[in-house]
């Protein structure tokens, strides 16, 4: 039999493993590669600095050591320093926290992916994964490899605490992988706004709406406020450029030390956006036990600072209308967030006042939240003594940050509110009604539509050669040349149509 002649039905190919959506073993081995991947960009990054050092003091065992340190101390964890010139042990805990977007991204993208599954051999998604399983699963394989890096890192030089490493690593995996679940999950709100109904005036309705309207007004609040505190920073840089420029001298004499210290100087630039937007907010922060800067402070600090760049940068003491115009930062943040809300009060379900307050002082206080944990991770010891804090204290800001965001929220969320609501005739809370103008709609006549008359029969020609003229003659209007006399007759029960006559005549033709 060849194959011309073969016309047996193919079998279905079987289906492959792959098009099976993911379990709990490829939710394990998601966290883990995530955590592999953070921590291989961090060792590439400190080998390189340590292959372009001339005379390194220390082996690459040592580089190791330091670059497993470093992973753990992106994530919040302090460390601490043995070898000091004192033989006292000195705490480093200021974490930069551009190195900590790394980690977070890397779980975040590894835990939307492992819900959301492979793509099937026909083309179709596979269906999402429970939450417990991918949760507890990307979370269980990031910390299985966070676990076997802190006891490496526990034999060099910068050593992690244990304190630490148990209470920040759970909780950064946790909410990253969270918030991965969530995005895949298309970011649900009513399990939220469940738990915040006793926020609302009628928690029947609108529950979602309120709740995802503080969340972006305190995020937009949050945006305003470190971004303030960046042109701050980068405003105060520019102005000390010569300080700066000298410190990185006096830093470092080679090429590598000097970009050394650069690579450190932008990974800290995020922390000096928190520390400009608290410097901004009021309370300022701390170079040190005791040593406070901030625009209500006269005292000046920057002359015994050590030498670093962005140190270099920080503003001397005293008032003046320059550092009183850091004010506009958090007055920014307040109509960033009172505006936000009150486009969410005017829309097709009207809110009342109360309820549009109630989003105001909501969203200003998860902004005080979120700033307040991010100037409480952006500061930290760096050593004992008159180094044991820098930064800003956490507490402060946060209450600085909602008191401003409140305060100037409120008047900007009622105004705009009762402004975009003028004009209308429904109750807050009632779906608003669309004005229809009569004049401007045009009334145009419909005719009536007309009957079409009765078909006859064509009458009998009398010659053969006038038919043709007789039929063009009898034919109406809309008469088919091809159209059959019986199928031109009304339906059965039509009053156009009459009862047939006993003789077998048709009515209204002659008989053929």
């Amino acid at each position: 039999m060849t194959p011309w002649t073969d016309h047996r039905t193919p079998s279905p190919p079987r289906p492959r493993s792959c098009d099976r959506s993911p379990g709990p073993g490829a939710c394990l081995l998601a966290g883990a590669v995530a955590a592999t991947l953070g921590l291989g960009v961090l060792a590439l990054l400190v080998m390189t600095l340590w292959i372009s050092f001339p005379y390194p003091d220390s082996g690459p065992d040592d580089a190791l050591h330091l670059a497993a340190s470093l992973w753990l101390l992106a994530h919040g964890v302090d460390l601490v320093r043995i070898e000091t010139l004192s033989g006292v042990p000195a705490p480093v805990g200021v974490t930069p926290l551009l190195t900590t977007l790394l980690p977070v991204w890397l779980l975040y993208r590894a835990a939307r992916d492992a819900t959301e599954g492979e793509a099937t051999e026909a083309g179709g998604a596979a269906p999402l994964l429970a939450v417990r399983t991918v949760w507890c699963g990307t979370v269980a394989g990031y910390l299985g490899v966070s676990a076997g890096v802190a006891l490496y890192a526990s034999g060099g030089t910068l050593r992690p605490s244990w304190t630490w490493t148990a209470g920040c690593l759970p909780l950064l995996a946790v909410a990253a992988a969270g918030a991965g679940v969530w995005t895949a999950y298309g970011r649900p709100w009513r399990p939220l706004a469940r738990r915040m109904r006793w926020a609302l005036g009628s928690p029947e309705r609108g529950g979602q709406a309120w709740l995802r309207s503080a969340v972006r007004g305190a995020v937009a609040g949050t945006v305003v406020l470190v971004g303030g505190g960046a042109v701050i920073v980068g405003t105060s840089l520019v102005w000390h450029g010569d300080a700066a420029r000298l410190a990185v001298l006096q830093q470092a004499g080679g090429w590598p030390g000097r970009c050394a210290v650069l690579l450190l100087a932008v990974a800290l630039m995020p922390n000096a956006a928190v520390w400009g937007a608290a410097y901004g907010l009021g309370p300022g922060f701390l170079l040190g036990a005791g040593r406070l800067t901030g625009p209500l402070v006269a005292a000046r600090h920057s002359a015994s600072l050590p030498p670093f760049p962005l140190l270099a940068a920080v503003p001397g003491g005293g008032g003046g209308p320059v550092r009183w115009a850091v004010g506009a930062v958090p007055v920014a943040a307040g109509v960033a967030v009172g505006w936000l809300v009150a486009r969410a009060a005017c829309r097709d379900t009207a809110w009342s006042a109360r309820r549009t307050a109630g989003a105001v002082v909501a969203a200003g206080a998860l902004c005080g939240v979120l700033l307040g944990g991010l100037a409480q991770a952006g500061g930290g010891p760096l050593g004992v003594a008159a180094l044991a804090r820098f930064g800003p204290v956490g507490w402060q800001v946060g209450v600085a940050a909602a008191g401003w965001t409140v305060g100037v929220g409120m008047p900007v969320g009622l105004a705009v509110r009762a402004w975009g609501l003028r004009g209308r005739t429904t109750q807050p809370g009632k779906p608003r009604a669309r004005r229809v103008s009569q004049a401007a709609t045009p009334v145009i006549p419909v005719p009536a539509p007309a009957l079409p008359e009765p078909v006859g029969a064509p009458a009998p020609a009398s010659r053969a050669s006038d038919r043709p003229t007789d039929r063009s003659r009898n034919r109406t209007a809309w008469e088919d040349p091809d159209l059959k006399p019986y199928e031109a007759l009304p339906p059965e029960g039509s009053p156009a149509r009459k009862p047939q006559d006993p003789g077998g005549t048709r009515t209204g033709g002659a008989g053929a």
